[in-house]
């Protein structure tokens, strides 16, 4: 099985790039799956109901979020009923929507997305590694009916989400990270078979302060009070993401390559 993950979409001009580049990529892929972390898709905080439809619409399968999930209001009582829009499955059991789906692709296959954040420097939420342990199998993807295990977790600190890799690991495909914006080096498969990179970055103007116009951010850093209102940045953006691919009788994986075209990194696509 072949699945991209695209890092967090940042404000119009990630939307623009995605729109831009997904239709191919599936192409020249031959992707079977993919998820996007969309909680900033909204003007760079939160996601809207009708952004999902527009992302879901030009092939994406699944929207996963977390800390600006809840930022536009509205998303509530969709995310309530779209079983299609992941919140981190660590939040308190009453809060609407699920952090955990299982869906079926095109050739009749489940995979299964888990939308994990962590708690470094972050808010204080539930124990994420007992979480995510609650939603692993004891063997391999395939030992439990899955073609694929993915898992998200939103976090800053690089050394949680390996721990969280190491602890997933055997046991999903690919443990990713979210909310930084900014991609890591790190892409490889783990000793036990799961693909992870702490970071897949963004999908937004690189020509920013992690997808915000540089003036204000600057500003910011310069003083406390008064704070100046962010707004993201509007440039080309880069499409970021990680491209993997699963061992058909384990649902490990095989391979796992960064994905960046477009805007100012420096791109790099996969060749099958």
């Amino acid at each position: 099985m072949r699945v991209l993950f695209l890092g967090d979409i940042v404000a119009r001009s990630g939307r623009t790039v995605v729109s831009k580049e997904l239709p191919s990529l599936r192409r020249a892929l031959k992707l079977d799956f993919v998820v996007a972390n969309a909680e900033n898709a909204a003007h760079g905080f939160g996601i809207t109901e009708k952004i999902c439809g527009e992302l879901f619409e030009i092939g994406v399968d699944v929207i996963t979020g977390g800390n600006h999930s809840w930022d536009k209001s509205e998303i509530i009582p969709y995310i309530a009923q779209e079983k299609r829009l992941l919140r981190p499955l660590n939040l308190p059991a009453e809060t609407p929507g699920r952090g955990m789906g299982i869906y079926i692709d095109g050739s009749g296959r489940k995979i299964k997305v888990i939308n994990i954040m962590a708690r470094l420097f972050m808010e204080l939420l539930d124990d994420p590694f007992s979480a995510l342990e609650g939603e692993l199998p004891l063997g391999t993807p395939k030992s439990a009916g899955f073609e694929a295990i993915i898992v998200d977790v939103h976090g800053e600190a690089t050394s949680e989400k390996m721990a969280l890799g190491h602890v997933a690991d055997g046991h999903a495909s690919l443990v990713v990270g979210t909310h930084t914006h900014v991609p890591t080096a790190d892409s490889h498969v783990l000793v036990g078979g799961t693909a992870f990179q702490a970071d897949a970055g963004m999908c937004g103007d690189y020509d920013s302060v992690i997808g915000m116009q540089k003036d204000g951010s600057i500003a910011n850093f310069y003083r406390r009070f008064p704070r100046v209102r962010l707004s993201p940045a509007n440039g080309e953006a880069t499409l970021c993401g990680t491209f993997f691919e699963t061992d058909p009788s384990t649902g490990l994986a095989s391979r796992i390559e960064p994905v960046r075209i477009g805007g100012r990194l420096q791109n790099h696509i996969p060749t099958l």
